[in-house]
């Protein structure tokens, strides 16, 4: 190897968010690197930088902006030399990253179902007439508001102990969380039921940990492939070209998913109105290479079939 590994007295410097979620990714992230190179933990160092999305907790995140809230600070960082990569969920990340930076390297994915929690309640279909469901997400909120009219959906944000505590004072009879994250934080057991991707698609790249560089660090680059998960990378080269197509953000009502057996992917794609009044679906299929034409074919088709207004949370 021709680089210069980081060491105890230069560690590498790994940029996240800080919340439990995150700090487990950057840990995993560590242990991988480790173990590809054999160093000691002391050779890394985790930096924990606050994001918009972190500081404003009392606002729906489509009110404090779109794209970027659990981004951009740490990407700023990372342009600045402050630190050497940033570790991201990558259902937060914009499609475009700012000049100087790629993201081209994945973790293997974790589960990708949305997890239903609730203290009294086993499944999403066993929720009462009328229950108030709490959720940040625009897409699961559009999702249940087209299955279930009936349902209260309040705003809920916070890291899982945070909504947890909101379930327990009774804020809300149920919410939903994302089931890589719960497993990844050893917490598997707070999820009531697996919600199945027929059931409710999940956001695009959910359970998915991207790790982003600076474009002129070939110490980064070499260091990051030998962690790199190619099957990940490639679902997620179909999934983010179609929400790339389609203009969306995390704060869009876009569901996403790209499946891969032997060489043929196939892209499940959903829009939706923010209130849930009309959704539209739709499936394609080609070889894995094609991916990125697919997200994009998939896009397509489903704005082809949108009404004029249909976009109209922009």
């Amino acid at each position: 190897m021709s680089i210069m590994l980081p060491s105890p007295a230069a560690p590498l410097n790994i940029g996240t968010r800080g919340s439990p979620l995150a700090l487990a990714q950057a840990h995993e992230t560590r242990a991988r690197l480790m173990a590809a190179f054999g160093l000691p933990e002391e050779a890394f160092q985790i930096v924990v930088i606050k994001t918009t999305g972190d500081r404003v907790l009392d606002r729906p995140l489509k009110e404090i902006g779109g794209k970027g809230l659990f981004t951009k600070e740490i990407e700023e960082a990372l342009l600045a030399g402050s630190i050497d990569i940033a570790v991201h969920s990558m259902k937060d990340m914009p499609v475009a990253q700012p000049e100087g930076l790629l993201l081209d390297t994945y973790l293997p994915r974790e589960d990708v179902r949305d997890a239903f929690v609730s203290p009294h309640v086993a499944r999403l279909a066993d929720l009462p007439q009328g229950a108030v469901v709490g959720s940040s997400s625009l897409r699961r909120r559009a999702q249940l508001a087209s299955r279930r009219p009936d349902l209260q959906l309040v705003e809920f944000r916070g890291n899982v102990q945070t909504r947890m505590k909101k379930l327990e004072d009774g804020v809300a009879v149920a919410t939903f969380l994302a089931m890589a994250g719960l497993n990844r934080l050893g917490m598997a057991q707070v999820a009531r039921s697996a919600i199945e991707v027929d059931e409710m698609l999940p956001a695009v790249a959910q359970g998915a940990i991207g790790i982003e560089r600076r474009a002129d660090d070939s110490r980064a680059a070499e260091m990051l492939a030998a962690i790199h998960h190619g099957e990940t990378g490639l679902r997620l080269a179909a999934e983010r070209a179609y929400l790339a197509a389609l203009d969306g953000s995390c704060e869009t009502p876009i569901a996403g998913l790209a499946t891969l057996e032997g060489g043929t992917l196939t892209l499940r794609g959903e829009i939706l109105r923010p209130d849930g009044s009309e959704v539209i679906t739709g499936q394609m299929q080609g070889p894995v290479a094609d991916g990125a034409a697919l997200g994009q074919a998939l896009a397509r088709d489903l704005l082809a079939q949108a009404p004029k207004g249909f976009f109209d949370w922009r």
